[in-house]
């Protein structure tokens, strides 16, 4: 089979490339680290691992779909955000289980992920013309997670567990609220009807184009930098 190569204006296929290489090197970095992991934040590391990990198979896939079909991934895409997602919701209740978090913290944080994004499926593959509809579900299903990491019990939690936990927490907070913020505007410049009724970028292949990129920066940004906060946590002196 001939080699597929990035051509030098095929921005997409390069933020799957750079993705793929990024999310690898973070899992080796995570995994390596482990042995010098204190038992109490070993599995919160390991978790972080996983997640790039599952992210950089999935990249790899993807870029050579882009890149022998012209289209975008978005099917498997969504496959890696059921994987991934629900285990940066299960870093919150690893950093704050010791100051109490239950069982039923985590299954409302995998529950309300697993809403958020099986709704922006149906609104961006299997019901565009409802797109606004399953996005503002999807989108309540988010803004509950926010709160539960800003307002509710996370962040009780947090404040209990330690000034350092606290400050991690905070951190991934501000992941949830600003850098998880990116993935809508995606869903807004893909789909019909994304923005009251307006799609944003007229041209179909143009939206596609603009949505992968910007869904690759926020994967990047995202899921590398949720396990460095959990990697600084774990370098920490506090008990």
């Amino acid at each position: 089979m001939e080699h597929l190569k990035i051509a030098s204006d095929n921005y997409v296929a390069f933020t799957f490339f750079i993705g793929t290489m990024a999310m690898m090197a973070a899992s080796v970095f995570f995994f390596l680290e482990l042995n010098n992991t204190s038992a109490k934040w070993r599995t919160s590391v390991l978790v972080s691992g996983l997640i790039t990990f599952i992210a950089a198979v999935h990249y790899y896939y993807m870029r050579s779909y882009n890149l022998e079909t012209g289209d975008s991934p978005t099917f498997f895409r969504y496959v890696d955000w059921i994987l991934t997602v629900p285990l940066m919701c299960v870093e919150f209740y690893l950093i704050t289980k010791k100051a109490g978090a239950k069982i039923a913290l985590l299954w409302k944080l995998i529950l309300a992920s697993l809403v958020m994004l099986v709704t922006g499926y149906v609104g961006e593959v299997l019901d565009r013309d409802g797109s606004v509809l399953w996005g503002v579900i999807s989108g309540a299903a988010y803004f509950y997670i926010v709160y539960l990491v800003w307002f509710g019990e996370v962040a009780k939690l947090a404040q209990t567990a330690g000034a350092q936990v606290a400050k991690a927490t905070k951190i991934l907070g501000w992941f949830v609220l600003v850098g998880w913020a990116i993935y809508p505007l995606g869903y807004i410049l893909g789909t019909p009807g994304g923005l009251f009724g307006m799609q944003l970028v007229s041209d179909p292949a143009a939206a596609a184009h603009a949505m992968d990129i910007v869904y690759n920066i926020a994967d990047a940004i995202n899921k590398i930098g949720f396990g460095l906060v959990i990697y600084a946590l774990s370098r920490t002196k506090e008990d």
